[in-house]
Parts: structure tokens; sequence; C-alpha cells
């Protein structure tokens, strides 16, 4: 039960790092790398704010991680996000050598551990990862719903204000 409790209490510093990137306009993801019962790397989605793909909060929170170890290699270290990983971070986080990955909500257009792939349990890979799914999925989904939203009203706003100069 006491484990329980930590792996949540991750996953909603994960969910902070999410809100970050909302307070920003960034689609509201966030990231948290454990080791040895301490956070050592934190990232939230920042793509336009820097109009880099790899700026995923998986990414960011992986390239903390590495610094904060001196080493690519994560193998001791537990990665909370709160959606499910596309393919570039799955990369990343094979190639990191991540020991288990915790995420929150299913990613049906984009995810590469559970939805489209299995890119974290291919047995042809020369690492496997441990995935647990689901783990506050709900708060998860809604912060993403919610945003997601709020884009379509701006944007119906805009099309509507733009019918009315014509």
């Amino acid at each position: 039960m006491a484990e329980e409790k930590t792996k949540k209490e991750y996953m909603r510093m994960a969910i902070a790092e999410a809100h970050q990137a909302a307070l920003l306009n960034e689609v509201p993801i966030g990231a948290v790398i454990v080791h040895d019962g301490k956070v050592i790397g934190r990232g939230h989605n920042m793509r336009e704010r820097f109009q880099d793909v790899t700026y995923h909060a998986e990414m960011l929170a992986i390239n903390e991680a590495c610094t904060f170890l001196h080493s690519w290699r994560l193998e001791d270290c537990d990665l909370y996000v709160t959606l499910e990983p596309c393919i570039m971070c799955s990369g990343a986080i094979l190639n990191a050598r991540i020991k288990k990955l915790y995420y929150g909500a299913q990613d049906p257009k984009a995810g590469a551990v559970d939805s489209l792939y299995h890119l974290l349990n291919d047995s042809r890979l020369n690492h496997q990862v441990n995935v647990e799914s689901g783990l506050l999925k709900t708060e998860c989904g809604q912060m993403l719903k919610d945003f997601f939203r709020v884009i379509r009203k701006r944007r119906k706003a805009a099309r509507k204000k733009r019918r009315v100069k014509d």
C-alpha cells in the first residue's frame, strides 16, 4: 500500500509538470524520473515555445536525469508520465535503459507503448521496459480533454470572427 501511495505521489508530480505546460499553452503532458526515491529529472512539453519537435516532456526529463547522473544509462530509474509515450520518446526510454515506466492516459493516436505499437516490450530489441499503465488515468486524461476543448473553442471563435469580417 505504501508503494502505491508513492507511485501516485510521483504521478501527481508529473501532473504538476503537465499543468506548467498548460500555463504556457503547450499540450499538458508532464514527466518525472525517479532514482533511489529521489526525483532527478522533470519535464513538460515545450515544443511550441522552442519550436523544437524533440521538446517532449519525457525527452526533457531524460535529458535532466542523464545530466544529474553523468550518464546516458538510466538503468535504475523509473519514469512517470501523464500520457502514453510516442515512438520518439519510447525510443529514448529504451536507449536510456529505463527500468520501469508508469503512465496515466493512453494515446490512441500516437501511443507506442500499448495503443499503436508495443515498442517497450519488443523482445527483438536489446532492452525491455516494465510498464504499468492507467496510473491516475482519469486526472491525466481530463487535463488533455480540457486543454483541447479550450483550443477547439478558440478556433471556432476565430473562424466566426473571420466570417463576420468577410
